[in-house]
């Protein structure tokens, strides 16, 4: 008797366990293969131009590279203009078409006053029909730190960035938005403030990636009855110059994808729902994540936290990563 409840409870066990994998599996695959083998007419759906910031790295230039592609027109906005002019280069020699604009747009979201980048950005955009958004910028400190331990200026320029910046470009193009009654605005969030309960040790970056996914959220709420699809992409982690620093982690691998893996698969979600981790791999963590007592994953993330801490992995300075403000 005692050998068939076991068998019994550990079938259920499996069953659950392959129902917790499949269903996210299915989603992704339904999506991407039924829903979007061929990725959405961007251009015709939303308008002629692609706006992208921290574009000059990382997610930030794959995603540029990836709605050249599609034939959008793009606006590069970020603070150095010798790795923007760098960004435009690659760009189009990347795409296999001449017919592609890239215009460049310098903004310091760290040290600019908001209400000038609001400004720049929309007298850099007067007159041309911004179809999509792509709110990449983002940084963090370059090591685990207690929230005591943080520099005010550190702190300070996080939640500039990471925060006012993408809430001050939003506003700069929304409004055009509007008016033509279609667009897309795509911010890019992060596990740290959406999936994990806490983020020990990085807990200002995580609470300016919440605000992300809140105000997204709300967005597109407000805004999808005309015809405005607000989205927020989750990541986790993806093999950039910020992660290996941060993380330790030196190359792509199945659950962690290059930049332009992740960019082709976050390209094709663009507009289908409020919230999605782009990458397979990324939604079947995600998943699992919520299955998990909160507990134990704020213990792991704090066990993790203090081992970084400890060794010091990027720098004994306390700067900022300026890795996707260019």
């Amino acid at each position: 008797m005692n050998f068939f409840c076991l068998v019994f409870l550990t079938s259920l066990g499996l069953l659950s366990l392959l129902r917790h994998l499949i269903i996210p599996l299915f989603t992704y695959l339904f999506a991407t293969t039924f829903l979007a083998t061929k990725p959405a007419d961007l251009k015709t759906r939303y308008g002629p131009w692609a706006l992208v910031t921290g574009p000059t790295d990382g997610i930030g230039l794959a995603f540029a590279v990836q709605l050249a592609r599609q034939g959008l027109n793009l606006v590069l906005v970020g603070r150095n203009p010798t790795k923007l002019k760098g960004a435009s280069a690659r760009i189009s020699s990347e795409v296999a078409s001449n017919d592609v604009e890239i215009k460049t747009l310098v903004v310091d979201f760290a040290t600019d006053e908001q209400q000038d980048v609001e400004r720049v950005v929309k007298d850099g955009v007067r007159g041309l029909e911004i179809g999509v958004l792509v709110n990449n910028v983002g940084i963090t400190y370059p090591g685990a730190r207690y929230f005591h331990e943080v520099e005010e200026k550190v702190w300070m320029e996080i939640v500039r960035v990471n925060l006012e910046g993408m809430t001050m470009v939003t506003r700069a193009v929304l409004g055009g938005m509007v008016e033509r009654r279609k667009g897309a605005v795509v911010n890019v969030g992060s596990g740290a403030g959406t999936v994990l309960p806490s983020h020990p040790l990085y807990a200002v970056y995580a609470a300016t990636k919440a605000y992300v996914d809140q105000l997204s959220r709300s967005l597109h709420v407000e805004y999808k009855q005309m015809g405005i699809d607000v989205q927020c992409q989750v990541p986790l982690y993806v093999a950039t110059e910020m992660t290996r620093k941060v993380a330790m982690i030196q190359k792509p691998s199945l659950f962690v994808p290059s930049p332009n893996a992740y960019a082709a698969a976050a390209v094709r979600r663009i507009g289908r729902q409020a919230r999605c981790s782009p990458y397979w791999a990324h939604s079947v963590q995600c998943y699992l994540a919520r299955l998990v007592p909160e507990c134990l994953l704020d213990a792991w993330r704090l066990s993790i936290g203090i081992c970084r801490r400890e060794l010091d992995i990027v720098a004994p300075r306390l700067d900022v990563l300026n890795l996707s403000i260019d």
